[in-house]
């Protein structure tokens, strides 16, 4: 007994001589952030702008990245639950044999993966890895400076100690907790039950800024007589204010610009111009010299909107009636200028071509076009999703082939419309929640459905609360709870 006692201690003594060496080693903050430089470049939203899907994907991921970093450097942290991420890479490169990795329509590599490490330095190389980056800077910091995999197998390596050290010690075996904490997938009611005082908490932060929000967007609105102002991107409440705040300076100084703005939709977005859909864009990154100039030009892009409509209605015409349309939420973001090259050149491949369409025979049905496809295809809603590549004749054929269905789809889309819109009605009220929204990547069926659960669960913890429905777990800067749509009971 009296050996056994003496081995635990001497175990003991060695694990703390251990870990004294191991934080003499770790990263920094500073050098993480620096290490992963060529991530951050390669998947920073920004350069997304033209692709709201991926953006979106890559906002929300990094939102969870950097928590899961801000709590490997708090002091005695020990709580991680693994993290499974997903980035859109821009690159090209060849994948690793330990990553899930697939290509969306827009060619962007897609990977994923689970973060499990417990300190900087393994996190770092475990995501320059999935990401297939090359990891030779990390090695010309002050830190441990071996390959991953050797420093995964020494320094960085979790001690394996034997399972009676923790029966005597008392210590949680953290390969056992790893183990349970992939085993049990995280419930709605356990995560609300974890998060619901911090989202409390920074929702009261919140409040005094979001009726100042409030109370900007009336204002401005009122007084430039617009019909919306909206956001692109998730963007904090405080961010949205300034922004507000820059826009009603600008009145100030040169209220007889903004004449042309009457009527109109403002989006604060990643640039300046007009939409295809016909929006004005102030881009965040901007100074008031480049939001005047566009101002001023608002009437030459009302000209050219007037041209874009007319070159929509040809288009119909040649293919028998069919509505050309743009949808915000599912295309990329583009400008006036943009869109209309992209219509000119698919009119001018359409008029060449010279298609047999009956004259309003496609009538009541609906299309998009899109540069970054190949072969045409149907959406759930009934709308075409035509490629501005695509073959007259095989377009031709797709079309007749896919009409009737298409106008089956459009039809359900309209009933489907009406019942999310009761769905979200009932449960904001059943819930007592302040808002009840989903992000734009969020289908109506998937809305419908978690709607649906939400309504047979007893949930006190959502009353006055700002609740998003998404892809992922997460509390927002500002308070809003984020759930995925499929959440788990």
């Amino acid at each position: 007994m009296f050996c056994c006692l003496r081995t635990v201690r001497r175990l003991c003594l060695d694990k703390i001589l251990l870990q004294c060496v191991l934080q003499s080693r770790t990263l920094s903050g500073a050098d993480a952030i620096n290490a992963l430089r060529p991530f951050y470049f390669a998947v920073h939203p920004d350069f997304f702008g033209q692709h709201p899907k991926e953006r979106e994907v890559n906002e929300n991921s990094l939102k969870r990245l950097n928590g899961y970093l801000e709590n490997l450097q708090k002091p005695g942290f020990r709580s991680f639950k693994p993290t499974q991420l997903t980035f859109y890479v821009r690159e090209r490169e060849p994948n690793s044999s330990n990553v899930q990795e697939s290509f969306s329509a827009s060619g962007f590599r897609a990977v994923s993966f689970t973060l499990h490490t417990r300190d900087l330095l393994s996190t770092v190389l475990d995501i320059l890895n999935s990401c297939s980056l090359s990891t030779e800077h990390v090695q010309s910091l002050n830190v441990n400076s071996q390959p991953h995999k050797e420093a995964k197998s020494t320094v960085n390596r979790p001690i394996k100690w034997d399972k009676t050290y923790y029966s005597f010690t008392g210590f949680k075996d953290p390969e056992e907790e790893l183990e349970q904490a992939q085993r049990v997938e995280t419930t709605l009611l356990s995560w609300l039950d974890d998060n619901e005082a911090s989202a409390v908490k920074k929702l009261k932060k919140s409040l005094p800024l979001r009726k100042e929000l409030e109370r900007l967007k009336i204002e401005l609105s009122h007084e430039l007589q617009l019909s919306d102002i909206r956001w692109q991107r998730s963007w904090g409440i405080a961010h949205r204010c300034s922004q507000l705040h820059s826009l009603g300076r600008l009145v100030q100084q040169r209220p007889e610009i903004l004449e042309n703005v009457k009527g109109r939709t403002v989006v604060f977005t990643d640039r300046s111009g007009m939409s295809a859909a016909g929006h004005v864009m102030l881009g965040t990154m901007d100074v008031h010299h480049h939001w005047t100039k566009i101002f001023e030009r608002l009437p030459k892009y009302y000209k050219l909107q007037k041209r874009l409509l007319l070159l929509e209605d040809r288009i119909s015409q040649l293919l028998g009636g069919i509505q050309v349309i743009y949808i915000e939420e599912l295309q990329p973001l583009l400008t006036l200028e943009e869109y209309f090259e992209t219509l000119n050149s698919f009119y001018n491949k359409l008029r060449d071509s010279r298609l047999p369409f009956h004259p309003r025979s496609l009538r009541g049905l609906q299309m998009i076009l899109e540069s970054d496809r190949y072969a045409p295809s149907l959406h759930e809603f009934g709308h075409f999703m035509i490629p501005t590549v695509c073959d007259p004749a095989a377009l031709q054929w797709f079309i007749f082939s896919k009409a009737q269905e298409a106008r089956e789809n459009l039809k359900r889309k309209e009933e489907m419309m009406i019942t999310e819109k009761e769905l979200i009605n009932t449960s904001t009220e059943r819930f007592s929640l302040d808002r009840l929204y989903k992000e734009p990547s969020v289908s109506s069926a998937q809305m419908i459905d978690c709607c649906k659960r939400l309504l047979e669960e007893s949930l006190p913890y959502l009353q006055g609360m700002h609740l998003c429905i998404s892809h992922f777990y997460s509390v927002l800067q500002d308070g809003d709870l984020c759930i995925p749509w499929n959440w788990k009971n």
